[in-house]
């Protein structure tokens, strides 16, 4: 089932894009690779390196939470290979699953570390969310327009989604209180969302560093957009950029491609810009991305090269046994004429 989910999303992101060349022309995504200037780059990279290094900083608040020791310093490390893997590999979240093992192999528990890492994500998206949906309800935008057109529809969507809601917090609350292992399990979910998330200690920290991460994306997509010759106001550009945060989010994408380029086109489109433009600023804002997931690359290399120093100097510093490594060594052979202890008086042996 897992196999057929992965390729399902790496199906629906391949589709994604094939639509949209075939929509909107090679020419949208060229542009965007012949717009990048080296300022764009270094600006965008430099953005990067705050957003990550927040971050990780997040994931260390969290992580600290739940009771596992996690340095800042090797937290930057391990979340900028996590985006480098993010980047490179289909999917989008390999890099996020590796982060998590490891840590967790490291300290000895990959079910905490796991979902130290499902909560440290879900806080930015929560985050994520709130402003997204708060500026897309209260500043002119397509996504306002359609609410405007079909208000009914919309109504009936929230209902919905409220009556969904309030259902999975009757069932989790029965499950509290229950003794199978599925409510063992959502007792301590709950628990270490108290402990990870909302203890005093935590909660203030999480939410500046998403928030400060918010704001740089937001920020490369800004740059994104300049850099494709788009002068649109902050103001008209803010919520077509949350739209393709929010889109991002979806688990249809290779490498993070897929639905950002469509929503994005969509929306400059709905908005009265250039939907080509749209396209062209996704797909600069997709190379800003993996420009600034570069260090994890390097993060990969000396790692690799490390493990490799360390394996040759076990080599040259083990000692030559003549028994084969995991044999049992031989038992001592007795004397060639033990003496005889019978009675309390030695015995000479035969023949002496």
């Amino acid at each position: 089932m897992g196999r057929i989910w992965a390729w399902a999303r790496i199906l629906g992101g391949a589709g994604i894009l094939v639509f949209l060349l075939w929509r909107l022309g090679t020419g949208a995504f060229l542009d965007g690779l012949r717009v990048i200037d080296a300022p764009a780059l270094a600006l965008a990279f430099g953005i990067g390196v705050v957003t990550t290094v927040f971050s990780a900083w997040r994931w260390c608040l969290v992580a600290r939470g739940l009771g596992l020791r996690l340095s800042v310093g090797t937290a930057i490390a391990d979340y900028y290979k996590a985006l480098f893997l993010n980047a490179a590999l289909p999917g989008g979240v390999l890099g996020d699953v590796d982060r998590a093992v490891q840590h967790g192999r490291d300290e000895g528990d990959v079910a905490k570390s796991v979902r130290a890492v499902v909560l440290e994500r879900t806080a930015g998206q929560i985050v994520l969310l709130t402003v997204g949906v708060t500026v897309l309800l209260t500043v002119p935008s397509p996504v306002l327009t359609v609410l405007r057109q079909h208000g009914a529809t919309v109504v009936v969507v929230l209902a919905a989604v409220a009556l969904a809601v309030a259902l999975v917090l009757l069932a989790f609350r029965k499950l509290r209180s229950g003794g199978s292992r599925v409510a063992s399990g959502v007792r301590t979910g709950l628990a270490e969302i108290r402990t990870g998330l909302l203890a005093r200690r935590n909660w203030p920290g999480v939410t500046l560093a998403s928030v400060i991460v918010l704001a740089g994306h937001l920020a490369t997509f800004v740059v994104a957009a300049r850099t494709a010759g788009s002068a649109a106001s902050l103001t008209r550009l803010a919520p077509l950029m949350l739209l393709a945060l929010l889109a991002m989010a979806l688990p249809l994408n290779i490498g993070g491609w897929g639905p950002r380029e469509a929503v994005t086109a969509w929306a400059f489109g709905a908005a009265g810009l250039s939907a080509t433009q749209g396209l062209t600023t996704a797909v600069v804002y997709g190379v800003f991305a993996f420009v600034a997931a570069l260090p994890g690359a390097a993060v990969l290399i000396v790692r690799a090269f490390a493990r490799f120093r360390t394996a040759a100097a076990v080599r040259l510093a083990a000692p030559i046994s003549p028994v084969p490594y995991g044999l049992p060594a031989a038992p001592p052979q007795p004397a060639t004429q033990p003496a005889l202890v019978m009675a309390g008086r030695e015995l000479a042996p035969a023949g002496a």
